[in-house]
């Protein structure tokens, strides 16, 4: 078997490279990377290097390959969204529909195609929801994504997956997802705060209580990448995942006020009132567990010590790639 991966020099990627090598399922697998602007070095991954919107170099990736991870994406750059979102999606499926070795295609989607916190659905989102995409290039990306792969599974009987997966954490991200003085992500306080408010909080180190448009604490969908890990090790080669989209997120959402209660409990920690526009959102992961027997372990209380306890090292610099 030989498993080609796109992105595998991100977050999620760096991730399950090890988790993979190391699962005694897959031993005797080989992999292949497609990468272009950055590189992994490591002996177990044979390189193919260019852009997923060349059709000749990901046909040569392919070359030979039964299983494909496309993890690869772009977030707000218009310039890049539709060569890595839709060019490169649709020169992967094509490769793959034709080639003669080809067996499951593994998509890792975004919940941002069902607009997480920007729509209200009022009811927990399962995969039979209606794709409502927010502003922006990177969603609708994720949602022609999404697409292109059901349609190749009905106009061709491809062996196509998707793993849904809301706003991915490791290490010390959903720390600094609540900063007030170097925020990772969103809401950017500045749509709801001023600068004095802004630079007063994050001196005193406070928290957000982010309250959704009805007054209450909103409730926000999250994995830790170690769970999405987990959930596409137990779809990869398993044939109770093909044809299937799967919500990849905690059992339950993230509760804003549970977040700041126990930080101003455990380590007093101020909070802070915001209200928003948002919507509180479930993505619901009850298909998952049924068809994949998979289960996130990480749940809010460990998603909040986990990051406040990380310490990083001077080989472990904190790098956003992208912003958002």
């Amino acid at each position: 078997m030989k498993l080609l991966v796109t992105g595998i020099t991100g977050k999620v990627g760096t991730t399950f490279l090890p988790a993979f090598l190391a699962e005694e399922r897959f031993a005797g697998w080989s992999i292949r990377a497609l990468c272009n602007n950055r590189v992994i070095d490591d002996p177990a991954v044979e390189i193919v290097r260019g852009s997923l919107a060349d059709a000749a170099i990901v046909r040569d990736a392919l070359d030979g390959v039964t299983h494909v991870l496309h993890m690869a994406a772009v977030k707000e750059s218009p310039d890049l969204a539709i060569d890595v979102g839709v060019k490169g999606m649709f020169n992967l499926l094509e490769a793959f529909r034709v080639s003669p070795t080809a067996r499951q295609f593994i998509l890792i989607g975004g919940d941002c195609s069902v607009g997480h916190i920007v729509h209200d659905y009022g009811v927990p989102i399962t995969e039979t929801a209606p794709r409502r995409a927010y502003p922006g290039c990177y969603a609708l990306t994720k949602v022609i994504e999404e697409v292109m792969l059901e349609q190749y599974r009905i106009q061709y009987g491809i062996n196509g997956c998707c793993l849904r997966a809301p706003w991915i954490m490791e290490k010390d991200d959903f720390r600094f997802a609540l900063s007030f003085s170097e925020q990772f992500g969103g809401p950017p306080w500045g749509e709801f705060l001023s600068a004095q408010d802004i630079a007063r909080h994050a001196e005193l180190g406070a928290v957000p209580l982010l309250r959704d448009a009805k007054g209450n604490p909103l409730k926000r969908s999250f994995i830790h990448v170690t769970d999405l890990v987990a959930a596409i090790l137990c779809a990869l080669d398993n044939p109770a995942a093909a044809g299937h989209l799967f919500n990849i997120a905690m059992n339950q959402p993230v509760d804003y006020a549970q977040v700041t209660r126990h930080l101003h409990q455990s380590r007093g920690l101020p909070v802070v009132d915001i209200s928003t526009p948002y919507h509180s959102n479930w993505l619901d992961n009850a298909k998952a567990g049924q068809l994949l027997g998979w289960r996130p372990a990480v749940d809010t209380e460990q998603l909040v010590e986990s990051a406040w306890a990380y310490v990083r090292a001077a080989d472990d610099p904190r790098i956003v790639w992208y912003p958002g």
